[in-house]
């Protein structure tokens, strides 16, 4: 199985102390399965320049998470994935957040499984396989 290593996943990594149960289990998948996107790069960067330790959180991430993950960008499919979705999840008045719809249409796109937190996110997405490893 290959991963799509979401957002708040990622944060826990870059904290001081993470959980040691998530880092265990990140280190039994083999690198070459585990992804994250250029969305969830954003996100982090975004967030790491909001406080006041921006520098350390930044090498905390790009030593501990961009080292060991493959960034995939949110390319043409990624767009036509992400147009399918939107449409049919708004036409069921489900809507959800762009940069969600954004993560889910490139999990969709490459067959892998979104691993984060914040399930209720992804919830209703057809084809969309979501794993909690925070719980």
């Amino acid at each position: 199985m290959m991963y799509l290593i979401d957002t708040d996943v990622i944060s826990r990594v870059v904290k001081t102390s993470p959980p040691k149960a998530l880092i265990d289990r990140l280190s039994k998948i083999p690198r070459p399965l585990q992804f994250t996107t250029s969305i969830n790069a954003a996100e982090v960067y975004y967030g790491a320049c909001r406080v006041d330790r921006r520098e350390e959180l930044i090498r905390a991430f790009e030593e501990r998470v961009l080292s060991r993950l493959t960034i995939l960008p949110f390319d043409l499919e990624s767009a036509r994935v992400f147009g399918r979705l939107k449409a049919s999840l708004e036409g069921r008045g489900f809507p959800r957040s762009e940069p969600d719809l954004r993560i889910a249409a490139i999990a969709l796109q490459h067959g892998l499984t979104v691993v984060t937190g914040n399930v209720r996110h992804f919830e209703g997405i057809p084809g969309l396989t979501v794993e909690n490893w925070l719980e």
